[in-house]
């Protein structure tokens, strides 16, 4: 299972990153955080622990769940994806004022990385 979690990790690593490069400019408009010309090494390697982390918490639910197979594993990725990151930035939208643009950018990230996820650690189980 090790090595399940780190192919999915950096494949949803790379998933990720892939939709800020194409969401970049986007993301520069609404956030200072987006301005950025290049992320530094060690916020690199946060967010590659991130997405460990990610990886190891979703296998773990699959397999306490029972769930077997991708469209088991997409099901409970779309759930987990609508009651836990989405709840989290309407509240920022809602309370902080976050805009409505950015959270969306957020969100489809996480919808993408979680899918790909799925999909991985699906065909592994």
């Amino acid at each position: 299972m090790v090595i399940a979690v780190l192919v999915t990790s950096v494949a949803a690593f790379v998933v990720s990153s892939a939709w800020y490069l194409a969401f970049g400019p986007v993301w520069a408009r609404l956030s200072p955080a987006g301005a950025v010309a290049r992320p530094s090494p060690w916020r690199m390697g946060a967010e590659f622990a991130r997405t460990v982390a990610l990886v190891v918490a979703f296998a773990l639910l699959v397999g306490a769940v029972g769930v077997d197979g991708v469209p088991g594993a997409l099901g409970l990725a779309l759930l987990l994806w609508a009651g836990f990151p989405v709840v989290i930035l309407a509240g920022s939208v809602l309370h902080e004022r976050v805009p409505v643009r950015l959270a969306a950018l957020h969100a489809g990230d996480f919808l993408a990385k979680i899918a790909v996820v799925a999909v991985l650690l699906g065909v592994w189980r």
